[in-house]
C-alpha cells in the first residue's frame, strides 16, 4: 500500500524499525523541548500530513517503553486518524508518573499502525440472539 505524506519536519519519514514491525515511530517536531509536568497533558505535532485511501485509518498508539519506563502514555490511545482528516498528525501525551518529563525534538513518541475497518449499517430490532455469556461484563468471567 502507498499512502501520500508531506513531511514538515526536518525527520525521517516514519518507517518500520524491524521487518515484523506492526507500527511506525512518530516523532516530535517541536522548536524547543517541553516539559510534562506530573498528570500534564500536551498535543506534541509531528510535522507530518497524510492521505489516507478510504476504508482505512491510521492509529496512533503509545511507545512501550517509554510508557513502561517513563509513565508517558497516549492519552487516547488509540488515536484515530480518519481518511479524510488532512491536518498535521499530532500525538496526545500524557505524563503519568511523579517526575516531569521532557520531550525533545526529534523524539521517538508514540507509534502509527495503517489499519483497514469497515463501515457498519445498523438493523433496530426488538431482542439479539442469545449466547453463554449474555450480559456479562467487566470482569465477569474472572482474572485466571
Amino acid at each position: 500500500m502507498t499512502i501520500k505524506i508531506i513531511n514538515k519536519s526536518q525527520h525521517e519519514l516514519p518507517n518500520y524499525e524491524t521487518l515484523a514491525s506492526a507500527g511506525m515511530d512518530l516523532r516530535a517536531n517541536i522548536s524547543e523541548a517541553i516539559t510534562l509536568q506530573p498528570l500534564e497533558r500536551a498535543i506534541i505535532k509531528t510535522g507530518l500530513f497524510i492521505e489516507l485511501p478510504i476504508g482505512f485509518e491510521a492509529q496512533v498508539r503509545p511507545r512501550s517503553g517509554l510508557a513502561a519506563k517513563n509513565g508517558v502514555t497516549v492519552l487516547n490511545a488509540p488515536g484515530t486518524i480518519d481518511a479524510d482528516y488532512r491536518g498535521e498528525v499530532g500525538v496526545i501525551l500524557v505524563n503519568l508518573s511523579n517526575v516531569p518529563f521532557t520531550i525533545e525534538n526529534g523524539e521517538r513518541i508514540a507509534q502509527m499502525i495503517i489499519a483497514k475497518h469497515e463501515r457498519a449499517e445498523w438493523n433496530l430490532v426488538t431482542e439479539l440472539s442469545e449466547t453463554v455469556r449474555g450480559e456479562g461484563g467487566f470482569g465477569s468471567t474472572g482474572i485466571k
